[in-house]
């Protein structure tokens, strides 16, 4: 059996985008079995977790003797164990892992820095000088992908690992209206989150929060 390791609660704002979700989502796309180890917060500081996790954080999967955490390198490994998830020609195979790192380095940091400066620095002086550029270069990296989607439905070929990571990045811009402002972008992440197997993992993950939230 298959060991997803997550946080046991989150506050709010966070249900329904740990990262355990694409995990979660490629598990059911590729029809594995999955069980759930849950930590609490103070729990992944300690020694115990951090020989497993070295930087205390989730997710982090168990398949049979190998452990593995990095949401990018547990999706690799479930892809390997599931054709539909990652091609087995070889440049087929190229094309998605070189996607795979396109969503976790070219386009999620900058993303992300966006809901760094909107959350967790909201009202502070400096924020105001430093937005601008940090949306303009958000911006960009959406308009590229924009391009880069003008007469295909998926990343590399047929829907991967690669569209998962990808998706969840997108999703780190829900509620400002960014994505929204180009029509093959926004309908690649429509596509993307339309999939059955995207809202079980999704409903999945906030049912946990939701569970955990009541019993506090």
């Amino acid at each position: 059996m298959i060991t997803l390791t997550t946080f046991r609660s989150v506050p709010s704002f966070a249900a329904g985008y740990v990262r355990d979700l694409r995990v979660r989502w490629a598990l059911e796309e590729a029809g594995l079995p999955y069980q759930l180890r849950l930590l609490a917060f103070e729990e992944a500081a300690l020694p115990a977790y951090r020989k497993e996790q070295p930087f205390s954080q989730i997710p982090m999967l168990q398949d049979g003797d190998l452990t593995l955490f990095e949401s990018g390198a547990i999706l690799l490994h479930l892809g390997e164990r599931c054709p539909a998830l990652l091609p087995q020609d070889a440049n087929a195979r190229a094309q998605v892992t070189v996607w795979m790192f396109a969503a976790l380095n070219s386009v999620e940091p900058y993303l992300a820095e966006l809901v760094t400066l909107d959350l967790f620095h909201a009202g502070e002086d400096w924020v105001a000088g430093a937005r601008p550029s940090a949306e303009e270069m958000a911006l960009k990296r959406l308009r590229d992908l924009d391009d880069w989607l003008e007469g295909r439905d998926w990343l590399a070929g047929e829907f991967s690992v690669a569209d998962i990571l990808m998706c969840t990045v997108l999703r780190l811009l829900d509620g400002m209206g960014l994505v929204e402002r180009f029509a093959r972008l926004s309908a690649y992440r429509d596509r993307c989150m339309e999939r059955p197997a995207f809202r079980k993992a999704l409903a999945d993950q906030l049912a946990l929060y939701e569970q955990t939230s009541q019993a506090a």
